[in-house]
C-alpha cells in the first residue's frame, strides 16, 4: 500500500514556476513508477509526466522543455518543476503511484488528493 501526498501548487502568474512535491509513504517507493497528472474543470484527467524507478522519464507533448519531474527515493519524494507557466496549464495536478510504468490514468492503481495550481493572465 502506497499513500500519497501533494504539496506546493497554488497561484502564480503566467511566465511563473512553481515547485510540486510528492511525499509517498512506503518501503518500495523506490521500486515504484511514479506519475504526475492534471484535470482542468470540465477535462479529463490527462498524463504531465512520468519517471520509472530507474529515473527514466515521460512527457506529455505539451509540456516538454517547461516541466521536469524528478525523484528523491532517499526522501520518498517526487517533484514536478514547473516552468513558464500558462493560463492552460491551471488545473488540478495528482501524484500517482504503480509498480508497472504507464502513461494513462487506468495504469495507476495509487493517487493522491491532488494540489491546486492556478495561473493568473
Amino acid at each position: 500500500q502506497v499513500q500519497l501526498v501533494e504539496s506546493g501548487g497554488g497561484l502564480v502568474q503566467a511566465g511563473g514556476s512553481l515547485r510540486l512535491s510528492c511525499a509517498a509513504s512506503g518501503r518500495t517507493f523506490r521500486t515504484y513508477a511514479m506519475g504526475w497528472f492534471r484535470q482542468a474543470p470540465g477535462k479529463e484527467r490527462e498524463i504531465v509526466a512520468t519517471i520509472t524507478w530507474r529515473g527514466s522519464t515521460y512527457y506529455a507533448e505539451s509540456m516538454k522543455g517547461r516541466f521536469t519531474i524528478s525523484r528523491d527515493n532517499a526522501k520518498n519524494t517526487v517533484y514536478l518543476q514547473m516552468n513558464s507557466l500558462k493560463p492552460e496549464d491551471t488545473a488540478v495536478y495528482y501524484c500517482a503511484a504503480d509498480e508497472n510504468f504507464g502513461i494513462t490514468t487506468r495504469e495507476y492503481d495509487y493517487w493522491g488528493q491532488g494540489t491546486q495550481v492556478t495561473v493568473s493572465s
